[in-house]
């Protein structure tokens, strides 16, 4: 372990690495605190600028990015009421109340703190867990990754919004966008309906771009009244004794709630927050206050927020599996430097790995210095009108996606995805299953396929090996726990009409 973290420290603190972490992390949080863009759609924005970086650097950056959105999203929700990330929509209900009280400073600060706790502990939980499940993993065969992946799928519809349909389509729909293309082993086109461009396959970056960049400016432009708002003052950033002694245990509490949480694939991150809220609701002796301030709203659902974002990379580093879409994303940029995220990785790959998790933590310690000291900066950010930053996130749009494979027509299908998304959103889809089944459909056909293979087309493969009979079993358990609630409501619906 020593000699490993020493390998990150090498890696980590090389001039340009520590430059790109830095600039992750300050994108990441102008994204957060700017409600309605969010790191989805700046990752998916920002993955053309990668192809010419080191694949480490590369992560590095958008990895900053994706934890630096974590810390800012808190910044407008407690300042302006106005949640920067789906993540601190919780953060808004106890931080914005401290910031009518006049303890804007402190619930800033809090959440700043607790976020770099949560961080650091969570970055010590990848560098254990990590290499562990890495050795598990490697025992795999393709049966077992088969029946891994299809219980991911699984449980990010298990944990998306809405009824139980509509996150099931989106992941058939994105596998089958996954699917577009020429058949590696019997070189057949499959959906590519004659155009040329599509023979390789739909591009991650379009799909990527289209319906979380393009659709999400829509959205906004749609309804520009969510992005104004009155901003509070900020005051003192100093704590009390009394706000210390509340906040500490919540801190602890969030980092650990939030560490486990952030593993689960589909929508760890926001069930950890929601879940840290009710949480400390129900612990707190003061839990009277909740509603009007309670510093422990803050504090713990900030905690586990960002402990969730670190321990998220977990399964995509070990397995090679997205614990959300942002995972996904980053699945799909190492992919495009021609990295395959797995078991293999920690040892073909130790630069990467490694040094990504310290700088994890390096990444941390500039969000605390980036976000305490430069407040100022970040309140004077939210000032700035819409009119003038969607424009060039526009054009940023169509360059990136020109500059993928410079064809006019990856820009034409962006375009088209942003359309989707933005249908999608009207329909009120959740988008991020469907990238999700995107990035896991042709990794669950490929190793379909193979088990089939080594069994001979025998598909009794999947239940007479123990490990793809266990996550199979809990694939089942978890369909029929969400589909009898709604089968139950459909059949109380029935009666009372």
């Amino acid at each position: 372990m020593i000699d490993n973290l020493l390998l990150g420290l090498s890696v980590a603190f090389t001039w340009h690495n520590l430059l790109f972490a830095f600039t992750g992390c300050m994108i990441g949080t102008a994204i957060g605190v700017l409600p309605g863009i969010g790191p989805l759609a700046t990752i998916s924005l920002l993955l053309p600028i990668t192809f010419g970086l080191e694949p480490t650097t590369a992560i590095i950056m958008l990895s900053g990015i994706y934890y630096g959105a974590q810390y800012g999203g808190s910044t407008s929700a407690i300042l302006l009421n106005l949640p920067g990330e789906i993540t601190a929509v919780v953060t808004t209900l106890e931080g914005h109340q401290m910031a009518l009280r006049g303890r804007a400073g402190a619930a800033l600060a809090v959440a700043a703190i607790g976020s770099f706790v949560a961080g650091t502990v969570a970055t010590l939980i990848v560098a254990a867990t990590g290499p562990l499940l890495t050795a598990a993993a490697l025992s795999f065969g393709p049966a077992e990754y088969f029946s891994l992946i299809l219980l991911g799928l699984i449980i990010t519809t298990v944990l998306s919004q809405g009824s139980v349909m509509k996150p099931l389509a989106m992941i058939a729909l994105g596998v089958a966008l996954g699917l577009v293309g020429t058949d590696v082993q019997s070189g057949q086109l499959r959906f590519s309906f004659d155009f040329p461009q599509l023979f390789e396959g739909v591009g991650f970056v379009a799909v990527a771009m289209g319906i979380f960049g393009i659709s999400e400016i829509v959205r906004s432009l749609e309804h520009p009244e969510s992005r104004n708002g009155s901003i509070s003052k900020v005051g003192s950033l100093w704590l009390t004794k009394e706000e210390v002694r509340r906040a500490a245990p919540s801190i602890a509490r969030g980092t650990l709630l939030g560490s486990a949480l952030g593993i689960l694939p589909g929508g760890g991150l926001a069930l950890s927050t929601f879940a840290s809220y009710l949480m400390e609701k129900k612990l707190s002796r003061y839990g009277h206050e909740f509603g009007t301030g309670a510093i422990e709203g803050v504090a713990g659902p900030e905690s586990a927020n960002n402990a969730a974002s670190q321990t998220s990379f977990i399964p995509m580093l070990t397995l090679g599996l997205p614990a959300n879409a942002v995972m996904a994303l980053m699945i799909g940029a190492l992919m495009i430097q021609g990295i395959q995220p797995g078991p293999t990785m920690v040892e073909q790959q130790p630069e990467l790995f490694w040094g990504l998790i310290v700088s994890m933590w390096v990444g941390n310690l500039m969000l605390l210095i980036i976000n305490l000291p430069m407040i100022g900066v970040w309140v004077s950010l939210l000032k700035v009108p819409y009119r003038f930053l969607y424009p060039s996130i526009l054009v940023f749009c169509a360059i990136g996606a020109y500059s993928v494979n410079n064809s006019i027509f990856d820009v034409y299908l962006t375009v088209l995805f942003g359309f989707v998304g933005y249908i999608l959103g009207k329909l009120e889809c959740e988008p991020a299953p469907l990238l999700i089944g995107f990035v896991l459909g042709p990794m669950l056909e490929e190793y379909l396929r193979r088990a089939m293979v080594l069994s001979r087309g025998d598909p009794m493969v999947f239940v007479e090996r123990p490990m793809s009979a266990i996550l199979l079993a809990i694939a089942t358990i978890a369909l029929v726990a969400m589909l009898v609630p709604a089968i139950r409501r459909k059949k109380d619906e029935a009666i009372e009409e």
